[in-house]
């Protein structure tokens, strides 16, 4: 799988979002007859986006070349897209001349960045790269989430740990939730990136290994990340409830900052204050974390590589 059909993900895409609609969501009559397909007919959307049916058949059969930003706005409208998913469209359809281009060289992370999530004492970050790829973290986000300093780089990867680590699905109350999401970021991604080989050889290795990941990445949800929360089950403190937001750095958009919060006097806040004790350093013992109980002695590291016994 060297690269990502982007004429097919655009007919794909298409049928997708036209098939969640059914004719009374977008004011059209309905007049009884058995639909062979779910949602919207080609012939209706067409109509409620002011082009010939012939031309909207061509995008979805591969033939999106050159299409005006007035004809994609015009399918956004008409099939109702929130913001990331015309993002996504108009990704997928222009042409190949206009798309950003994917760079090999392996991300880095500013040194100032690392210190400024060593200083964030009490909230977990981590930084986010392409792919979803954890290049960057803190010593709390390592005791939340798990040892990422442990694997190889190229499996310290979001999408990855949530669909073949164990441990990683035991962590989120709420799994298939966090699953839709990472999938769902992941296809907005490669929607920006599709030359990126190494994103190929991720969603090639996850449909071959996981059933739900291949459904999920079939269903073309896109979503960017943003904000939110999420319900953690944590082997050493029990449940943490902590929100979180997500900073794109201006100078590189490619990556994220991700920082994570409990309420001010919650229960959550006295685990992550338990856990921060426990990953702190030893007096004397440099970037070497604290071990926790239940914990196996952490391998030396620097203070944004922390260790964890759970991913």
């Amino acid at each position: 799988m060297d690269q990502l059909d982007q004429r097919a993900c655009l007919g794909e895409f298409l049928r997708s979002r036209r098939a969640r609609l059914r004719p009374e969501d977008v004011g059209l009559p309905d007049h009884g007859r058995r639909r062979r397909v779910p949602g919207l007919r080609r012939e209706e959307l067409a109509q409620l986006a002011g082009v010939s049916v012939a031309y909207y058949t061509r995008l979805e059969q591969r033939d999106g070349h050159n299409v005006s930003v007035e004809v994609l706005d015009a399918l956004a409208r008409a099939l109702r897209l929130d913001g990331s998913e015309r993002a996504h469209l108009m990704d997928l359809a222009r042409p190949k001349a206009h798309r950003r281009r994917h760079s090999r060289r392996p991300q880095q992370v500013r040194p100032e960045l690392r210190t400024l999530m060593d200083a964030m004492c009490g909230v977990p970050a981590y930084l986010v790269g392409h792919r979803q790829d954890v290049i960057g973290w803190n010593r709390l986000a390592a005791a939340v989430f798990g040892d990422f300093g442990a694997l190889p780089p190229a499996e310290r990867n979001l999408v990855r740990l949530v669909f073949l680590d164990p441990a990683t699905a035991e962590l989120y109350r709420e799994w298939e939730c966090r699953a839709c999401e990472v999938v769902s970021n992941l296809r907005m991604y490669a929607g920006q990136n599709p030359d990126d080989e190494q994103l190929s050889a991720l969603v090639g290795e996850l449909s071959v290994k996981n059933e739900e990941f291949r459904r999920l990445w079939a269903a073309h949800t896109v979503a960017d990340k943003t904000h939110g929360e999420k319900v953690l089950r944590h082997p050493l403190v029990g449940e943490l409830r902590l929100s979180f937001e997500t900073l794109k750095l201006p100078d590189d958009p490619a990556q994220s900052l991700v920082a994570f919060h409990a309420a001010p006097g919650s229960p959550s806040a006295d685990a992550l204050r338990l856990l921060a004790s426990w990953s702190a350093p030893s007096e004397g013992a440099g970037a070497r974390p604290a071990q926790a109980p239940g914990q196996s002695p952490a391998r030396s590291a620097e203070p944004s590589e922390g260790r964890s016994a759970t991913r």
